[in-house]
């Protein structure tokens, strides 16, 4: 099999792959837990690889592009940054005595996806390459908002308890230099043949290198927090309840704005996907008394997998190829 084929199938069983990935993280942090101490330590590296490959997949200099798609556009604004944090508020009252769940909630339910969500809007016939020209504003917002509504929905006690260097590091450190290293490479890909050639082998390397970071990430932690399981159990519904209830509203958003059916479906898709591997650096910045945090968001990423094998059946038969409303 050649390459390009291989990448296709590759992308084609993405889903099946996270989950293997999850689950051979599981055996093997429960079953060797001395293997979590080095594990930790490769956290970082490869969670850098993985966001500075999700972040050379955004088209930065289709902005404009997104801009000028503004019934669209609007539509994802605010569906990700006006309803939604309205239902994650509510959801998240569901775990509001309990600091470590209700941040952990917070933090991944406030910020919408931009890497995957492309991979399965399109495969539920959405329209991948609107939430493509989107992604760069989407991201740009969520780290502007993020803190914001942290601070509405937590309160100022608990966000004043984070000590700001770890977090101002992890988020310099695999969120901002990563951002910065992939748009110089988007630069020097329209320029230069080599440029174009790094940034295609850079973006084949996307489902192992999140592969990797699933497996690290549960491998290293699933050991330390297994008397915690109880607690995590508690926001698995909280996540299922998100899944469910953001197919109506994701809907009732398109149909408002007169969106056709490929636009409505991808408006459903970002509504439900949330950045969890973005976000987790932070998490993982997070001091002691919030240690669970990281393991809250990754057992969205769990539950949001399975939702999305079940969304890229369900939603093209929810909504149907004839636009919703005609203009």
């Amino acid at each position: 099999m050649s390459l390009p084929p291989l990448i296709r199938a590759i992308e084609r069983h993405q889903v099946v792959l996270y989950l293997l990935a999850i689950a051979g993280g599981v055996v093997l942090g429960w079953s060797l837990p001395d293997v979590a101490e080095p594990l930790e330590y490769a956290i970082t590296p490869v969670l850098g690889l993985l966001l500075f490959a999700t972040f050379l997949g955004i088209p930065f200099s289709a902005i404009g592009q997104a801009v000028r798609d503004t019934r669209f556009m609007a539509t994802i604004l605010i569906l990700n940054f006006v309803i939604v944090p309205a239902v994650v508020f509510a959801l998240s009252r569901f775990v509001a005595d309990s600091p470590a769940l209700l941040v952990g909630v917070l933090l991944v339910l406030l910020t919408p996806c931009i890497d995957y969500v492309i991979v399965f809007a399109g495969l539920a016939g959405g329209s991948s390459e609107r939430l493509l020209a989107a992604a760069p504003l989407l991201m740009l917002a969520q780290m502007l908002l993020l803190p914001l509504y942290l601070l509405l929905f937590v309160g100022p006690e608990l966000v004043s308890g984070i000590e700001p260097g770890p977090f101002l590091e992890a988020l310099i450190g695999l969120i901002i230099v990563p951002l910065t290293l992939a748009a110089l490479i988007q630069w020097w890909s329209r320029k230069q043949a080599a440029g174009k050639a790094f940034t295609a082998v850079v973006q084949a390397m996307m489902v192992p290198l999140m592969m990797a970071t699933l497996a690290v990430v549960i491998a290293s932690q699933i050991h330390a927090v297994g008397q915690e399981v109880s607690a995590l159990l508690a926001v698995v519904p909280l996540y299922v309840a998100f899944l469910v209830v953001m197919v109506p509203v994701g809907m009732a958003c398109a149909r408002v704005a007169r969106l056709d059916a490929g636009s409505t479906r991808a408006v459903i898709f970002s509504g439900a996907t949330r950045n969890s591997l973005v976000v987790l650096p932070l998490a993982l910045a997070l001091p002691a008394p919030l240690a669970l945090v990281p393991l809250v968001v990754v057992t969205q990423t769990m539950i949001e997998l399975l939702g999305m094998v079940i969304y890229v059946k369900a939603i093209p038969r929810l909504v149907t190829s004839e636009p919703i409303l005609r203009n």
